[in-house]
């Protein structure tokens, strides 16, 4: 691998007016802490973890916190703040644009703001907006705005609407079983069947989506929607793509090469958010797994990639 190579599409930034907003409410991700975060650290750590491009989302939870005007300020002010750190760092940086959902108006209207005028790579949505799950009716604007634009959507997790387990912040388990519920939500509600041209990424290797996807695809269409056969659903289930992060491990990375389509599976690092030595395993294990075919890893690391992000390809 050349240095530095990966594209990286899971990298968080932190915008200083969201990490005041949460700390004024005394919000967290799911438990966990909100960590420091700038520029300069951010390209120091591209540079260590041989990353050409991190491609910018705000995680969890989000830009809505309740109120719709709030999120709707603060929205344009996280999407404005990510454009300035592409334009002012070209190449180093893409920009997944945060959006207010579950106000549905509103969100559209931002997805067009930050596509059309600040250049954004795609939008980044909470794998459910206050207990609202992706495949749920009232989003269909939202889907058919992005469709049209045939744009790049990451879905990040973000804390079920449930009580979590005693001790245990939400992005140790809940945030793995909240991404695989939502992508099973708009598999079931016709989501990845009516919007082909929208391209899907789900984070930390699809949660336990492959691992359970012939389960789903097999009692669906006996326990849900009779209409629908096995085959449809695991072809809508194949059309997501996938991040590595948190994902490279003995156990989850041949599931997820077993399942995804050629193509589908991306770099993700998720930091600052992961701890830099979890970083280093995963990177090692990527850079040694003996059973890539030939020129998957590079394709893992930036070929896949630079597919959906055409400005970034060498």
């Amino acid at each position: 691998m050349n240095f530095p190579a990966r594209i990286d599409v899971h990298h968080h930034i932190v915008p200083p007016v969201w990490a005041e907003t949460l700390a004024s409410r005394g919000l967290d991700s799911g438990g966990w802490p909100i960590p420091a975060w700038s520029p300069r650290s951010a390209i120091a750590m591209l540079d260590r973890q041989g990353i050409a491009t991190g491609v910018m989302s705000v995680t969890s939870p989000g830009v809505h916190l309740g109120d719709d005007a709030a999120a709707r300020a603060l929205a344009r002010s996280v999407n404005e703040y990510g454009a300035e750190v592409v334009k002012d760092h070209p190449g180093r940086f893409g920009h997944f644009a945060s959006i207010p959902l579950p106000d549905v108006d509103a969100a559209v209207a931002e997805a067009v703001h930050a596509l059309d005028v600040l250049g954004a790579d795609g939008v980044v949505l909470m794998s459910n907006a206050h207990g609202k799950y992706l495949g749920d009716a009232d989003f269909e604007p939202l889907w058919a705005e992005l469709d049209r634009r045939a744009a790049n959507v990451f879905v990040h997790p973000a804390q079920p609407p449930m009580t979590l387990l005693p001790g245990t912040p939400a992005p140790l388990a809940d945030y793995v079983f909240d991404t695989t519920r939502t992508a099973l939500d708009m598999v079931l509600n016709g989501v990845m069947d009516r919007y082909r041209a929208v391209r899907v990424i789900l984070s930390h290797g699809g949660g336990f989506l492959p691992y359970a996807a012939y389960r789903f695809s097999g009692l669906a269409p006996t326990v849900v929607n009779r209409e629908r056969k096995a085959d449809d659903i695991l072809r809508d289930l194949k059309r997501f793509y996938f991040d590595t992060a948190l994902s490279a491990s003995p156990s989850a990375l041949p599931s997820l090469l077993a399942f995804a389509e050629p193509g589908h599976i991306l770099y993700g690092s998720d930091w600052p958010f992961a701890p830099q030595e979890t970083g280093t395993y995963y990177n090692q294990f990527l850079e040694t797994y003996p059973d890539f075919t030939p020129g998957q890893a590079a394709a893992v690391d930036r070929g896949n990639a630079e597919a959906l992000f055409p400005r970034l390809a060498r």
